[in-house]
């Protein structure tokens, strides 16, 4: 979950004040105390926000949430998700002048302040179902105890027309700057951008659009506004009379917060959600490449002044590889670079690495992959931003008995990993198992399951020992011969905040 500095600055100045860590000296009283080290405490609230599920009548969508056990003993606390009060930038009509029976029915729901999905105790998740295309978008808030680390996952599945596909997303935190690598403006695509704002107060957000020969000129991507406590869908080619196959897609914000996804569909490969990249890095890693994707495609920008060259490697189980003519990345400032990797995996799950050509730290870049699998009419497509390592702590909270394969890569020195199966959404007791990740390769296991499970069940990754460790959960549900899977990384789940020792010096009022 991402959170802005001036959230992060709040937070801890709350979390200061409750835990009482300002230390009073009296003056005269023989000199100041030495400063005390910075401890860590866990989040007191947490916010999430679900982007619109589909625009398809089809559309079945579960929404699994959930908090890691142990990681507060504080207040009980809530962890509601509940229904925004709009998902259009206007209010559309119907032929006959009147809005659509659902539009209204989704509202009058909204209004009444009912949750969608509410969690009542950490360790065990807990699930809601919403059908067809008006299910709107969600905003909610954990308390307490259910807050640090708290997490969302919304699991569409559709099983025909132009939107079909298995669409996964890890429910966001508000922000005010994402990059996404990897959407598109070509005519087989249809990409949107859903910004929900999670706050009382409108939010004013721009789009820039970047492909590969610089900024794609758009009059109507500057000041949109995002209504309190709503969601708008924005299609991205209304934005740019321009083509382009890959395109960075740049949201941030005048005033406010909101949560960005990017919702892609394509007339052959089918749709998944799209989320943001990792903040722009000299190295990036973007794990769990499925062992059996039939086509990857790298798509990287370079936000800042500079020219990026990358070192592209494949963390494969036996360690590193170059994939053949594509050794390096040459990616221009502002620009767009796309490069098709085609089967690189070779029937091998893997990671990429991206690292600066000539060493150090390099120029900031963003990057994603936009992964096919399957053949002809069975393919489906899932996307895999760059992100960051688990640190501490990181869940992927939809899994079930089959389909789950979680991805655990060590780009530097070896790793010791603790994964915990969750007890089910409907019964069966947790089970924890631990993983030794070794320097330079990518470990892909079936997760343990809980014995006895009864519904869903989420995974909780917590470091143990040595280098960073990057992870994703690829959940896969193949439905008539269409191979449909969708990929979460797994990033740090920000479910603790360092809080500084403080000391208050009352000499300073001394005369």
């Amino acid at each position: 979950m991402k959170s802005t500095s001036l959230s992060l600055i709040a937070g801890t100045v709350a979390l200061a004040a409750v835990t009482g860590f300002a230390a009073l000296t009296a003056p005269g009283d023989g000199g100041t105390t030495e400063a005390k080290a910075a401890s860590r405490l866990p989040v007191e609230r947490s916010s999430l926000l679900c982007p619109a599920p589909g625009l398809s009548e089809l559309a079945e969508t579960t929404y699994t949430s959930f908090t890691p056990a142990g990681g507060s003993g504080g207040e009980a606390g809530t962890a509601e998700l509940k229904q925004s009060t709009s998902t259009t930038a206007d209010d559309t009509t119907d032929e006959d002048g009147s809005k659509d029976k659902k539009d209204k029915e989704n509202k009058k729901k909204a209004d009444s302040g009912k949750p969608v999905v509410s969690l009542k105790e950490p360790g065990k998740p807990a699930t809601a179902d919403a059908s067809g295309a008006d299910a709107p978008a969600l905003v909610g808030t954990a308390t307490g105890r259910l807050a640090p680390g708290w997490t969302t996952q919304q699991t569409t599945t559709v099983e025909a027309g132009g939107s079909r596909g298995l669409l996964g997303v890890s429910c966001t935190g508000p922000d005010t700057d994402f990059w996404f690598p990897a959407a598109s403006t070509a005519k087989s695509r249809e990409d949107y951008v859903h910004l929900t704002n999670p706050d009382d107060t409108a939010a004013v957000a721009d789009i820039e659009l970047y492909g590969p020969d610089g900024t794609l000129k758009s009059d109507v991507g500057e000041g949109i506004t995002v209504p309190a406590r709503s969601s708008v869908p924005v299609l991205i080619s209304t934005l740019t009379s321009e083509v382009a196959e890959d395109v960075t897609v740049h949201v941030t914000t005048r005033t406010g917060r909101v949560g960005a996804v990017v919702r892609t569909a394509d007339e052959e490969t089918g749709s998944d959600w799209l989320a943001a990249s990792a903040d722009p890095a000299g190295t990036l890693v973007l794990p769990g490449i499925p062992a059996d994707a039939t086509s990857v495609r790298l798509v990287a920008f370079a936000p800042g002044d500079d020219d990026a060259d990358l070192t592209v490697k494949l963390l494969g189980k036996n360690g590193a590889i170059s994939p053949a003519g594509h050794e390096d990345l040459h990616v221009k400032s502002g620009m767009t670079a796309g490069v098709d990797l085609k089967d690189i995996t070779r029937g091998e799950a893997g990671s990429l690495l991206l690292t600066p050509a000539q060493g150090g730290k390099g120029t900031p870049v963003v990057a994603a992959l936009r992964v096919v699998r399957g053949k002809g009419d069975g393919q489906e497509v899932g996307y895999i931003p760059a992100t960051g390592p688990v640190g501490a702590q990181a869940t992927a909270a939809d899994n079930r008995a089959k389909g789950s394969t979680l991805s655990l890569t060590a780009p530097g020195a070896t790793a010791t990993v603790k994964v915990t199966a969750s007890a089910g959404s409907e019964g069966g007791e947790q089970t924890v198992k631990t993983y030794t990740v070794k320097g330079g390769t990518t470990l892909a296991v079936t997760p343990p399951v809980p014995s006895g499970l009864k519904g869903s069940y989420a995974l909780t990754v917590q470091t143990q020992s040595g280098g960073p460790v990057h992870a994703a959960r690829t959940l896969a549900l193949p439905q008539d011969g269409i191979q449909m899977f969708t990929v979460q990384t797994l990033p740090d789940d920000d479910g603790t905040v360092e809080v500084p020792a403080a000391e208050q010096d009352l000499s300073v009022l001394d005369d």
